[in-house]
């Protein structure tokens, strides 16, 4: 064995794989299990081909498999973790409120707050409180359906914003109605300045 070249010793040549080689190795290991001499020869033998294959690997002669260069690309990926059961209730709100722009803000409260001050300062004019919640309702409908373009949605937040700001409008002016007497506010007026805010609310922070 010893005037051979290590690939001839081992069985092998330059173009077989580094399974091959390893399987090889092993193949004669058992064979001469028990000779020393022998196994020392293979052994170098093995040793002396590793060597070779890893020069004509640096001169870029063989090509190393991706298996060997990214072991890590071979394993499998760790089983991730199962997904968090999410909370339904907190997914809803999420949906439902909205985080507005600057003028998302401002524009609404402009226009609501002139119509407060028109209830306020011309509330024995004829129509007045109903044209004001006409307009109110109308720029509560305009911002909110310019969000989602859904107008089943927004019909239903506006006419909820319109309900809940009536009912908590007449609830405050019947306990606050001593106080609006004395500063010449009708519970009327006050139920409408009260709508407009939520109105304000729903078309502004809602969608």
């Amino acid at each position: 064995m010893s005037s051979q070249n290590p690939y001839e010793q081992l069985g092998v040549t330059e173009a077989s794989s580094f399974e091959e080689i390893q399987d090889a190795r092993n193949r004669l290991f058992a064979q001469h299990e028990g000779d020393r001499k022998h196994l020392e020869t293979i052994e170098a033998a093995y040793d002396a081909v590793l060597m070779d294959r890893l020069r004509l690997r640096q001169e870029g002669k063989i090509k190393v498999p991706d298996r060997i260069r990214f072991p890590e690309k071979v394993a499998p990926p760790p089983p991730s973790p199962p997904p968090a059961p999410t909370n339904q209730g907190a997914a809803w709100l999420q949906q439902l409120i909205d985080t507005p722009s600057r003028a998302d803000v401002l524009i609404p409260a402009g226009i609501l707050t002139a119509l407060s001050a028109l209830v306020i300062v011309a509330p024995s004019s004829p129509n007045v409180l109903q044209i004001a919640l006409i307009l109110g309702m109308g720029t509560s409908f305009y911002f909110l359906y310019r969000k989602e373009r859904k107008l089943g949605r927004t019909i239903l937040l506006g006419l909820t914003g319109l309900i809940l700001g009536f009912l908590a409008g007449g609830l405050l002016g019947a306990l606050l109605q001593t106080q609006l007497v004395s500063i010449g506010l009708s519970t009327e007026a006050f139920a409408s300045v009260v709508t407009f805010l939520l109105l304000w609310l729903v078309s502004s922070f809602l969608r």
